[in-house]
């Protein structure tokens, strides 16, 4: 296969290679909370309106930005406001840092499971946007999107202190 990554830059690629960049973790697609003071984002547990968490893919992909003005515009030209918003793992921001691809990237591997046996994924992790109050948001913060180590066995996902 081709590694178009290592030789073009993001501003570069075609629209069906910047695509090909998202390993569909859904890590974005996680509500994120800023602390006023000290701009640290956190991650909850709290999955998009619009995702499928069965899939880990956007219901409404070409209209999300109508159906939640809140969903980032990710493009070259506005990584480097949004990149600390990205998950580390994220490809565009791996890249965007002069990161190459992690291992278990569905093109170094050529299979989009290896994101979720890594433990890149949110799948089976979230609760629906819809099913927690906006005032309830910050009890669901958790540790695991931006966690460097390896995924845990299947069977602990759901399981220990995820809080931040």
């Amino acid at each position: 296969m081709e590694r178009f990554w290592e030789r073009k830059g993001l501003a570069e690629m075609t629209a069906a290679e910047w695509e090909s960049l998202c390993d569909g973790c859904a890590l974005c697609c996680l509500i994120k909370l800023e602390d006023e003071d000290t701009g640290r984002v956190v991650y909850t547990d709290i999955a998009c309106r619009l995702l499928d968490a069965g899939s880990c893919r956007c219901t409404d992909y070409a209209r999300r930005h109508v159906k939640v003005p809140g969903c980032v515009r990710l493009t070259p030209q506005t990584l480097d406001e949004i990149a600390g918003w990205m998950p580390p793992s994220c490809a565009y921001r791996r890249l965007h840092e002069g990161r190459g691809l992690p291992d278990w990237h569905p093109l170094i591997t050529g299979d989009p499971g290896s994101v979720e046996r890594a433990g890149r994924s949110v799948k089976g992790r979230t609760v629906r946007e819809q099913d927690v109050p906006e005032e309830d948001w910050e009890t669901r913060v958790v540790r695991w999107p931006t966690a460097t180590r390896r995924a845990r066995p299947k069977k602990n996902h759901l399981s220990g202190d995820f809080s931040a």
